[in-house]
């Protein structure tokens, strides 16, 4: 299922002054945004049930935040836009560690596409859970 995420000028504002950009292109009346700010703002529009991390069904108290890439298919998104997004689970896959027991892996890619409908931007997250918390200890 996919979401409707509108690119707002104040938030696009607010994210470059909180990141510290010195890129002109994120600043005055119709920015681009700064690649990161596709993972803040979905977080505000992506409904509760379209997660990922619902999608992959760990346990958030043992999530690891392992990776990211940003993939962008042409200029990057601006202010004014409205973009269409949609998370799927990738591969999924299990190792051996050290403290915690077996790590569980799983890829979410989210594909975000203008009006039109073009690919204009792609992000792929790599999430860990742990199979034990960390003890008090350890943490």
């Amino acid at each position: 299922m996919s979401y409707q995420m509108p690119i707002e000028l104040g938030k696009v504002r607010e994210f470059s002054r909180a990141v510290k950009t010195r890129n002109e292109a994120h600043k005055g009346a119709n920015p681009v945004i700064p690649p990161t700010w596709l993972c803040s703002a979905r977080t505000l529009w992506e409904p509760a049930s379209e997660s990922g991390f619902a999608k992959l069904g760990f346990d958030l108290r043992r999530v690891l935040h392992g990776e990211e890439e940003y993939i962008f298919y042409g200029p990057p998104p601006r202010a004014g836009q409205v973009l269409t997004c949609e998370t799927r689970v990738g591969e999924r896959y299990s190792k051996p560690g050290k403290r915690g027991g077996t790590m569980r892996f799983g890829e979410l890619i989210t594909e975000f596409r203008d009006e039109s409908g073009r690919l204009v931007a792609e992000q792929r997250s790599l999430i860990i859970e742990t199979e034990k918390a960390p003890k008090k200890d350890e943490a």
